[in-house]
């Protein structure tokens, strides 16, 4: 008998962007999961080809389905590799959303009565309500939960006192301490705003966003003084909200728009050339602002992803002032999924960090290859994100490099932990603080400069 598809999933994705795919199978090469695992179901063409009997009613959605849908990193490497065109990432994340918008599981109050399973989550699933959809979105939350590891840290009592935490903590909160950075940001926060240096080349608005202004405030005030260095006026509104990717690929449509609209009336209270994002999945999530949702609000979602720039693609168009002070490593780079398949952004922070005097770039096997992050994918599917911690992880061991560099804030946390569990845990640093360190080396800052504070996230590698 043919199943019948809830309305919501089965109207999620236009029938048009099933059929582009035409089941050649040249992606499968490309997907972390398919290579870990071998299974069709979970590798791209195999999901669309679930997601396609869902939506024509010829599958159940049941358990069965639901988990090769679940697994998806949603890397979208498989756009790399596909010769059709497969707009993938437009496919599964609507289907996801529609998928736990619309399942449906007894409420407490009679079997009658039913509730979206992603209502249900967020009631029930404390870790999913209180820390992904109520801490992490918010930095100040996040920045003040983290004051106790902070101070531990400083002291130097913070691998012995989360010991016996550690011990008794259910596995979500254990992956979270695991994935704190050594070093906890002590800048402050950044001004409203930062000058230019020399004259004007361009006004540029800086997201701040969440997790990476709490985790990485040092990435925001690099990325902050190498614009300066480069001519850039840098406005960082007050106003600016998460960019909704936690709660959307949670299935949490609704309080994610609540966010795009927060930053689209945060954003345009001035006129800019480009709003600069330094996490390449922020600004995957900005750039798509007006394909996720067709309201009265769709077209002023767009004008904002329209203004949208990875800081290396930014850069790499306005045409870098070259640093002139040397930093002498040996890095390799790790290309951000969100990065360098979803924004199709790969040489331009190449292109930027062979401007460094003295930084040699060596190339890292398997650079596309998703490390496990894929947001906070490494906290609800712990077995595969960990198996391509440890894959990336033998990679960068390959290629002798002291310093790795990432250009996303979720996979630094990722590597960095991976490569914690070595003889020699290397630094993850972002494009911006390496270039950071050799302007500043080369005397490029002047007083209209807020000098840096704290580590600058560099630590003592290569002084």
């Amino acid at each position: 008998m043919p199943a019948t598809p809830p309305p919501g999933v089965r109207d999620a994705v236009p029938p048009e962007r099933f059929l582009d795919c035409i089941h050649c199978g040249l992606c499968t090469s490309s997907c972390p999961t398919y290579l870990e695992t071998g299974d069709e179901n979970q590798g791209p063409r195999g999901r669309i080809y679930l997601m396609r009997a869902v939506s024509e009613g010829r599958l159940e959605l049941d358990d069965a389905v639901r988990k090769p849908l679940e697994t998806c990193l949603d890397c979208r490497a498989c756009e790399t590799a596909c010769p059709s065109g497969v707009q993938y990432g437009r496919i599964i994340e609507p289907f996801r959303v529609a998928m736990e918008e619309s399942a449906h599981v007894p409420s407490r109050f009679g079997a009658d009565e039913a509730k979206p399973l992603a209502a249900r989550a967020e009631a029930n699933d404390w870790f999913r309500r209180w820390i992904l959809f109520r801490l992490f979105p918010y930095p100040g939350r996040l920045g003040w939960s983290l004051f106790p590891a902070r101070l531990l840290k400083r002291v130097g009592l913070f691998e012995l006192m989360s010991r016996p935490v550690a011990a008794v903590a259910p596995q979500r909160v254990r992956r979270l301490m695991e994935l704190l950075p050594r070093e906890l940001p002590s800048e402050p926060a950044l001004p409203e705003r930062l000058p230019a240096v020399g004259p004007r080349r361009a006004k540029v608005a800086l997201f701040r966003g969440c997790a990476a202004d709490a985790l990485f405030r040092q990435v925001h005030w690099a990325t902050a003084r190498v614009l300066q260095a480069n001519g850039c006026e840098v406005w960082i509104p007050r106003d600016q909200a998460c960019c909704g990717a936690i709660h959307y690929h949670a299935g949490s449509s609704q309080p994610a728009r609540d966010f795009a609209d927060a930053n689209v009336a945060a954003f345009r209270k001035e006129s800019v050339d480009a709003v600069v994002v330094n996490v390449a999945g922020c600004g995957s999530m900005l750039k798509d602002y007006g394909h996720h949702w067709h309201d009265e609000g769709a077209s002023d979602r767009e004008a904002l992803a329209a203004k949208i720039r990875d800081v290396n693609e930014f850069l790499d168009e306005l045409g870098l002032v070259d640093p002139t002070g040397p930093v002498e490593l040996t890095a390799t780079y790790h290309d951000a999924c969100h990065l360098a398949h979803a924004q199709k952004i790969r040489e331009a922070p190449r292109r930027l960090l062979s401007k460094i005097p003295g930084l040699k770039l060596v190339p890292l096997p398997e650079s596309e290859i998703c490390c496990g992050a894929a947001g906070t994918y490494n906290l609800t599917q712990p077995e595969m994100s960990d198996r391509l911690g440890r894959r990336k992880r033998e990679n960068i061991e390959k290629t002798g490099a002291e310093v790795v560099v990432s250009a996303n804030a979720g996979c630094t946390l990722q590597i960095a932990k991976e490569l914690s569990r070595t003889d020699r845990p290397l630094p993850v640093l972002h494009p911006m603080e390496l270039l950071d360190r050799s302007y500043r080396a080369g005397g490029a800052y002047d007083g209209s400069i807020i000098p840096s504070t704290g580590t600058n996230g560099a630590g003592e590698v290569g002084s």
